[in-house]
Order: structure tokens, then sequence, then C-alpha cells
């Protein structure tokens, strides 16, 4: 396993990141613990999770995990553990707070909670879910601080945020004389590349490492999408009919190369020179596996060329991609 600094951090995080959101709800408990023992095993440290996933029952997701750290035998301390804070959380009780957003007394609430269920005092990563546009920033930057002052917290990331958001919200934390943010977990996959316009040049010139999530576009880049034995739901099987074209072509490509679509896939996102570690999502045993030799797969500039024909990206950053 390859590893990489997490941002402008010192902290030194595998270039795949386990994302836990199957746990629970698609994935059992005991079948959870195999996938994260394997990882562990293969060299992955960085697991991503969030108070809010479980489905219909928030918070599942986080105890399974807590559950697996009580097994001991170094489990806890092997990881670099991420969770995030935003989503409404129906069972915390939160009264007129309750709903999706952030606040000081939402954020140190959620966290005490998520802590509870991950069975631990601290996590290395605390993210926010989502921009709040509704909050200063001397309220969140305040907060934060006093979570990573008492040792709640490592480390401080975002999520799902514009290019400006991040470009702010370091230039407040470097008022405060703070850290700041050191990541940003956003969609990004070779048929989804808004992100280039912005968000991934505003994280590496502030040096925030990108996680990006969904790398495979929900199934879409996956060696079963064209074959339709990956998701069957109605939306899935038309989002493969919309992108036919393109995804008959990367099928061929994958081939001439002797690889899996899913590989390919993941291993382009991993090229980007502001990527730190794409999520990978497995359900199962056998899909952590495959994922593993991604790290290993290093694309030539003429495959990334015919990608980019096949997928073709904004070309540049914003404002050249539109303007002169």
């Amino acid at each position: 396993m390859e590893y990489s600094y997490l941002g402008k951090s010192g902290l030194k995080v595998s270039r795949l990141c386990l994302g836990t959101m199957n746990f629970g709800p698609e994935t059992e408990e005991k079948d959870a613990f195999k996938i994260m023992d394997a990882a562990l095993d293969a060299g992955i440290n960085f697991f991503d999770t969030a108070n809010v996933y479980g489905h219909d029952r928030k918070g599942w997701t986080e105890e399974i995990i807590g559950r697996w750290f009580q097994q001991g035998g170094g489990r806890r301390e092997k990881v670099v553990l991420a969770t995030k804070v935003y989503g409404d959380m129906k069972n915390e009780n939160d009264g007129p707070n309750a709903g999706s957003g952030l606040s000081a007394y939402k954020i140190r609430r959620h966290l005490d909670a998520s802590l509870k269920r991950l069975q631990t005092d601290h996590v290395e990563l605390y993210q926010m879910h989502h921009i709040d546009r509704n909050v200063s920033w001397d309220e969140l930057w305040g907060v934060f601080e006093s979570v990573v002052d008492r040792g709640q917290v490592g480390y401080i990331g975002s999520s799902n945020f514009a290019g400006w958001h991040i470009a702010v919200a370091q230039a407040e934390a470097k008022a405060r004389r703070f850290l700041g943010l050191v990541s940003e977990q956003h969609l990004y996959n070779l048929n989804e590349r808004s992100a280039e316009l912005e968000v991934l040049p505003a994280a590496q010139g502030l040096g925030l490492g990108v996680i990006p999530w969904s790398p495979l576009a929900g199934g879409l880049l996956g060696r079963n999408a064209l074959a339709g034995t990956g998701s069957r739901s109605a939306r899935a099987k038309e989002k493969v009919e919309q992108n036919r074209a393109k995804l008959e072509q990367f099928a061929a490509l994958c081939r001439e190369l002797g690889e899996k679509e899913d590989v390919i896939a993941l291993a382009w996102v991993l090229s980007h020179p502001a990527v730190t570690a794409p999520i990978i999502g497995p359900r199962t045993l056998e899909q952590l596996e495959d994922a593993l030799r991604v790290p290993e797969v290093k694309l030539s500039e003429d495959v990334l060329a015919k990608l980019d024909e096949i997928f073709p990206g904004p070309g540049k950053p914003a404002p050249e991609a539109y303007a002169w």
C-alpha cells in the first residue's frame, strides 16, 4: 500500500480510503468486520464514515465500527478514523435545532454522540458533511478549535464545499492562527469532472487533500454496468443507457489494457495530483480485494488522453475553461 500526507498536515494515510456507508444496511456486521480486518491487513489505515450512515437507522454504521474496535488487537490504534457532522440525527433530541446544518451547539452534541457510538475518545478527522451558509466562520472555527484543544478531534475537513467556500474558510482560519481545513471530500469521477474547474485547484493551492467520493459514479464505471448485473435500480439503468456509447468505448479500452473498468476508473482518479485517496465502498471481501491493486496501476499519458476523449472534462480550470 502507498501512503500520502493528508493535505498540508503531517498525517499519513493510505492512498485508498475505506468507505463504510454500506455497513449495516447492505453489509451484515460480521461481513463488515471481515472487510475492515482485511483492509487493515492490506495496509489501508484510512477509514471514512458519517453519523448519518445507516439509512433509516442513523448511527448504525458508527456502532458497527465501534464494536469492531472493541475486539482489540490494536484495531483502533492502527486506524485513521474520519466521520462527519451536518445531517439530521432524529434520535439526538435536538428539539428546535433538529434538521440538517451546522452550529456550535450541534457540533458539540453530535461529536459526543459519534464518539460514544464509535467507542473511542477521539477521531483523527472530523468533517463538515456539507456547507452551511447560515453559520459564520467565527462560530464554526470557534467550536472546532475547542474540540481540537480538548483532544476529541485531530484535524478538520470539509465535504461538498465549493472552491470559494474553501478559500473563505482558510482565510478565516489563518486570521485566527488556526490550521483550518486539511481535506475536502468531493464528488469526482471520470463521468463527473466539474471539480476540475475550481474545487481541485483551490484544494491544491491551499493545501487540502482531496478525498473523492463516488469514484465509480455509483457503479456506472464498474465492471458490471453494461451487463446490467450491478445496481438494478431504474435510475441506474437509465444512467447506463444515457452513457452507453461512452461506456462501450471505456470497456473496449479496458479490455485492451487487460484491466477491469473499476480498476482503471479508480486509478484515473488517483492520478490527479490534488487527490489523496478515493473512497472505496466495498460490500464484499471480493470487491475490496479487487481494489487493492489500484495504487500499483500507473496510467500512461496515451491512456490518460484516450480517457479524456471518452469522458471529456473542462480541459482547463476556471476561468480559462470558459474565458480567455
